[in-house]
């Protein structure tokens, strides 16, 4: 694969950084990450490939991470545009990349499932029409932005590598939006892409006394939960962080367990990089026995009692 001179990757999710760092060594020559956070932070960067490392500071609680654009794009302009700047496909990173793409009048890609560099061009797949099929684009603007998709690249192992360090000074947007203060959200902070075994949970689990064995089941698996849109969406049963699906968490776990989810493509879009898929239904027709290695017909209501029953045997 040819690649490029000069690559920028960045992450508001510390746990995103390894894989975005791998995906740009595997596309540019020399990888520049730009980071948030302390020293230790940058140190990482460094461990984790980044021959370069722009230090965006400390964030204070009072200000977003948004408001950091006019500081990248400084440096951009002090250092030289990189021909890619890679960012983690999060609520933030997307918005960020967005500001980056009208101030730089770079091409905008979100959500790429699949990266390559072609005559000095990125290309890049996303899905479209709800998962039904894949789209591609080439970006022909100097500077090519990219959110990246989940699990597209295996993240890296720290090495202790060293490299340099620029600092930048914090610029000030000229409207900036002031946090006054911070709640912490119940179910905030999860990483469901990270996961390696899920329980996912649809409308036929029927009631929240079902939700609570799955989550006993979840407990003795070792597995983080996540849920179907209409279990966030209508019944709030769980949170938005949880849902899985083709405009919610694209999940790459070893072990997907879906109980009572119909498998609608909407939703298997999410999994379809699970090594493997279980699956509990009452119906037996139910599209998600198509996707499963492995399926049980029955009423989850009994299915998850009698499985934590012989787990705890």
């Amino acid at each position: 694969m040819s690649k490029l001179p000069n690559v920028w990757v960045f992450s508001d999710v510390d746990s995103r950084l390894p894989e975005v760092i791998t995906g740009g060594l595997q596309l540019g020559d020399k990888v520049s990450a730009l980071v948030l956070g302390t020293d230790a932070d940058v140190a990482m960067a460094h461990s984790l490939g980044a021959h370069q490392v722009f230090h965006l500071g400390e964030k204070p609680d009072t200000r977003i991470v948004e408001d950091y654009v006019d500081t990248m794009i400084h440096a951009a302009d002090a250092h030289g545009r990189p021909e890619l700047i890679l960012i983690g496909a999060t609520r933030r990173g997307k918005a960020i990349a967005a500001k980056l793409g009208a101030r730089l009048q770079a091409g905008v890609f979100n959500d790429a499932s699949e990266l390559e560099i072609a005559d000095a061009k990125v290309k890049a797949k996303h899905m479209v029409y709800g998962g039904l099929a894949l789209g591609e684009e080439t970006l022909c603007s100097q500077t090519a932005i990219v959110t990246l998709a989940n699990g597209v690249f295996e993240p890296a192992a720290a090495t202790g590598a060293t490299g340099e360090t620029v600092s930048l000074d914090f610029v000030a947007p000229k409207h900036s939006i002031t946090c006054v203060e911070r709640r912490q959200k119940a179910g905030q902070g999860v990483d469901l892409g990270k996961a390696k075994r899920v329980i996912g949970i649809g409308s036929g689990i029927v009631s929240q006394d079902n939700l609570k064995k799955a989550q006993e089941l979840a407990s003795l698996l070792g597995a983080e939960m996540g849920c179907s849109r209409p279990i966030a969406e209508t019944e709030k049963w769980m949170e938005r962080e949880r849902y899985i699906g083709v405009s919610g968490i694209m999940l790459k776990p070893e072990l997907y367990f879906a109980v009572g989810i119909s498998g609608q493509i909407q939703h298997m879009v999410g999994v379809n990089s699970a090594q493997t898929i279980v699956a509990i239904n009452k119906d037996k027709n139910a599209p998600i026995f198509q996707y499963a290695d492995y399926g049980l017909v029955g009423d989850a209501g009994k299915v998850i009692p009698a499985l934590i029953e012989s787990l705890n045997a």
